[in-house]
């Protein structure tokens, strides 16, 4: 067995952790970096956000050829290639992750392809194809990731069911779809299959689709759904699935009339699981909590003082960006420096079409927890720039403190929401006013204009929303 000493080592290399290695290094720490595929990347790379997007892109050509036919240019029926649409997003996977590879390289990151297992508090062992390599440290980064959930209960084995991972893998485009699940997981890859010609339904045991998202912004997005999709079921569960010679036949329960239907497919999405089941992680003093996440400071630092831990493994939301950030958040810690990860507002965004974004407080966590708010909206039904492409079907909201005006939250639903959202969480961050947000000039005719109107709404002057301010 070999081995070898490093100041860091950086255990998953998924968007938060290679960002934690590479930032190491740019700090002239001596890092290694391990995983079990063959580049850096991780879920998001492989198997979630970069894969999914390059579906949606397709998914939004499409749906954007047939809406042409409003305003007079026609394209005939698409045919798709499965297998050269497949190609496409692999090509895109394999590009990005390839691209990561030689920026590690760069940065004289020594990446280990292989298994670890934690023999200690300062040492691990990793196993790969060239042998066994065992690694002393000082410090250890853990960025382990998630996995999706897994019912029990709808665990049959059947290449029919499909999670998040292998619907992605676009096995084919099946005549009919179940969606098990209506967040944005459910939502983005329904809406790709849907696209591509399958009869998708989706079911959610809650009484609305995106639980946690502002009722006024999913509106928008359902709107569109329940044309897109052949049903959506709410207040309704799956008790249980049986494969069929033709299919897989699904049992409901809840307000659905028909309570046993046949789906060629069926994808379940109700969400990920972290990956905290890190073998040796009994050899030291990490402690994981009831949900399966490993506990942090707010370093990110574990009660294990050589060891941090950031991303999906460390707590909700399960977002790349927030691994991101905390990755330099935990590698500062480690350089002495005074960092900690107290944000005011990470984005959300939900990749459907159209897009739902938002950050800071939302509207319904507000009512929630009492705190008292003022709305400002400003409907892209007034938008010139949302009329010119024929997309006025879109909101754009500022949650605010009604004193002062101090932007809390941003909310946005509408075609590009997910380009318009920094703004939002840069205003939030800075502590910005609705006095801020509308005298800063905004490019016309653009729909980046709806979050300044809407601050102009806030004082009842909105140029295009005849709105005045309540006395």
């Amino acid at each position: 067995m070999a081995s070898e000493s490093t100041q860091v080592v950086v255990l998953g290399a998924g968007p938060g952790g290679y960002a934690a290695a590479f930032y190491a290094a740019d700090l002239g720490m001596q890092v290694a970096l391990i995983d079990e595929e063959k580049n850096p990347g991780g879920v998001c790379l492989y198997r979630g956000c970069i894969p999914s997007k390059a579906l949606l892109h397709v998914a939004k050509v499409i749906d954007e050829a047939k809406h042409a036919g409003n305003w007079g240019v026609s394209f005939a029926e698409p045919t798709i290639d499965v297998d050269k649409l497949r190609s496409y997003k692999q090509g895109v996977v394999d590009k990005l992750t390839s691209g990561v590879g030689t920026v590690a390289r760069l940065r004289k990151v020594k990446f280990l392809q292989g298994r670890a297992t934690l023999t200690g508090p300062r040492s691990l062992t990793v196993a790969g194809a060239g042998g066994t390599t065992e690694l002393q440290f000082e410090h250890l980064i853990l960025a382990t990731g998630s996995h999706p959930t897994r019912i029990p209960s709808l665990s049959i084995d059947s290449p029919r069911m499909m999670d998040s991972t292998s619907g992605l893998e676009l096995p084919d485009v099946p005549k009919s779809l179940l969606v098990i699940g209506g967040g944005y997981i459910g939502l983005e890859l329904g809406s790709v299959y849907a696209t591509l010609g399958s009869k998708v339904s989706v079911v959610e045991m809650t009484s609305g689709l995106l639980p946690g998202a502002d009722r006024d912004l999913v509106g928008v997005l359902e709107k569109r759904l329940k044309k897109l999709f052949a049903a959506i079921m709410l207040n309704t569960k799956v008790v249980k699935v049986v494969e069929d010679g033709a299919g897989i036949r699904v049992t409901f329960e809840g307000d659905v009339a028909e309570k046993e239907q046949l789906f060629d497919r069926v994808l379940v999405a109700v969400g990920r699981r972290p990956n905290s089941k890190i073998p040796g992680l009994e050899t030291t003093a990490v402690k994981v909590d009831a949900k399966g996440f490993i506990e942090t400071d707010p370093q990110r630092r574990t009660a294990e003082r050589s060891i941090f831990a950031i991303g999906d493994v460390a707590g909700e939301p399960m977002l790349a960006h927030k691994a991101s950030h905390e990755a330099r958040v935990a590698v500062e810690a480690i350089a002495g420096h005074k960092a900690v990860f107290e944000p005011q507002a990470i984005p959300a965004v939900v990749f459907t079409d159209p897009e739902i974004a938002w950050c800071g407080l939302t509207e319904s966590q507000a009512q929630a927890e009492g705190i008292e708010i003022e709305v400002a909206k400003f409907p892209w039904g007034a938008l010139s720039r949302a009329i010119t492409v024929d997309r006025p079907e879109g909101l754009t909201k500022l949650v605010l403190e009604p004193k002062t005006g101090r932007v809390l939250g941003v909310g946005i639903a509408g075609s590009g929401a997910g380009e318009l959202i920094a703004e939002g969480a840069l205003a939030i961050e800075m502590g910005a006013t609705a006095e801020d947000v509308k005298l800063v000039i905004h490019p016309h005719p653009t729909l980046s204009e709806s979050v300044m109107e809407s601050a102009e709404v806030f004082f009842g002057q909105s140029t295009h929303v005849y709105k005045p301010k309540r006395k």
